[in-house]
């Protein structure tokens, strides 16, 4: 059977289609989701993709945490199910306590937009399996509050479990603690990443097509589950 991905869409969503997309480019059924959603319908896995959810008129993610898809996404989380938040779908899972820290304004205060490297430091979770350990990847990034941030016992504990998942290789654009660029829970079915890699799913339309191997990760994962 095809495997069926969710990509939520909240009010200021802005990259739901390119996430579609994505997942349809990997071989997956993409699955519409609104955010007040109160089933997750029997997906196989969850994208929260990028945007300005609720306008960030609180907080980046912080609105978009109370939404009730997201009680039925943590709820899902925490039984396995592989869950990816993008840019603002990172914001939003930070915000909700399914990954540690927290992402901040970039600094300088500018919004950052541009093609970049990050280096993949995990390799074993749901959304990484297609990538080997220390191999580079070229994506994009857009944000303007994607400095990633944690407290210091916070920071040595997703070090000592692995659980940076990628980082920045070319230059750190936002004063991310450690070059972090993303994250992933100590399940390593919820991860958190800044740049975009719906973006770079193929050389017609992005820096490069490495981006499809998060993505076709999950299909491999979805397939062992």
């Amino acid at each position: 059977m095809t495997a069926r991905i969710a990509v939520v869409t909240f009010p200021g969503s802005l990259d739901d289609r390119d996430a579609r997309r994505a997942v349809r480019r990997a071989g997956a059924e993409p699955v519409e989701l609104w955010h007040d959603d109160a089933s997750l319908h029997g997906v196989d896995g969850v994208v929260l993709p990028g945007g300005f959810s609720y306008g960030d008129y609180l907080r980046c993610g912080a609105i978009a945490r109370f939404a009730p898809v997201m009680r039925q996404i943590i709820e899902a989380a925490g039984r396995g199910l592989p869950v990816l938040g993008i840019c603002n779908g990172f914001q939003i899972l930070c915000e909700a306590h399914l990954l540690p820290g927290a992402l901040a304004r970039n600094a300088g205060l500018r919004f950052v937009t541009r093609d970049l490297t990050i280096r993949i430091e995990n390799d074993t979770s749901a959304w990484t399996r297609q990538y080997r350990a220390g191999q580079h990847i070229r994506v994009v990034l857009k944000s303007g509050e994607g400095a990633y941030m944690a407290d210091p016992q916070t920071l040595a504990s997703i070090e000592a479990n692995g659980q940076v998942l990628a980082r920045y290789a070319s230059g750190n654009p936002n004063g991310s603690q450690r070059d972090i660029a993303g994250v992933v829970n100590e399940a390593g079915n919820v991860a958190g990443l800044m740049p975009h890699p719906e973006h770079a799913i193929d050389e017609l339309t992005g820096p490069s097509a490495d981006g499809l191997g998060f993505f076709a990760s999950m299909l491999q994962t979805v397939a062992a589950r």
